[in-house]
């Protein structure tokens, strides 16, 4: 564990506050769910909360499905981290934390279908070219992640269509 050196006083409430600085490097914004866990010393640990990440061996299984039809990258992510991976070089991805770019088209709740070659970060240190699909995953009406498809290929409105029932799939699997 790293000791930040910071100190904060519990409220009357049992409230604690979380320093900006460290809810900014960690990613946290406001009104996302933390897990609360007590190690075998006691100490309290938060980790954010991923309802998509309860899934990953399932998703990984829809990863590598959609990857054998599709001969496409198929990257899963939850809202802050890459979750599932099928594809090439996929040390590069897997566990990793997504860019500001796909950060943004989750907030946005973006459905892009890039046809035609261009740049673009999935990962924060890695830039490629390439065409790619980005699909919001929505469950009870939350964005909590997205299937992206990255390929060298042209990419065609019928993978994109592929790619939305995967991600639907995926939405409606987490409601249940």
């Amino acid at each position: 564990m790293k000791a930040t050196g910071v100190v904060r006083r519990i409220d009357e409430l049992g409230r604690i506050v979380i320093p900006k600085e460290i809810r900014k490097i960690l990613r946290i914004k406001n009104n996302d769910n933390m897990d609360i866990y007590i190690d075998e010393n006691n100490n309290i640990i938060l980790k954010k909360f991923s309802i998509i990440n309860n899934i990953a061996d399932f998703a990984q299984l829809l990863a590598d499905t959609l990857y054998s039809f599709l001969k496409a990258n198929i990257i899963i992510t939850d809202n802050s981290n890459i979750i599932a991976y099928a594809g090439e070089n996929k040390k590069d991805y897997l566990s990793k934390e997504i860019s500001p770019f796909i950060e943004k088209a989750i907030n946005r709740r973006d459905n892009i279908l890039e046809k035609y070659q261009k740049e673009y970060q999935i990962v924060i240190d890695k830039k490629e070219c390439g065409t790619y699909i980005l699909m919001p995953i929505i469950a009870s009406g939350d964005v909590v992640g997205m299937i992206i498809t990255t390929s060298k290929e042209a990419l065609t409105e019928l993978d994109e269509k592929i790619i939305k029932i995967g991600a639907q799939f995926l939405g409606k699997y987490l409601e249940d």
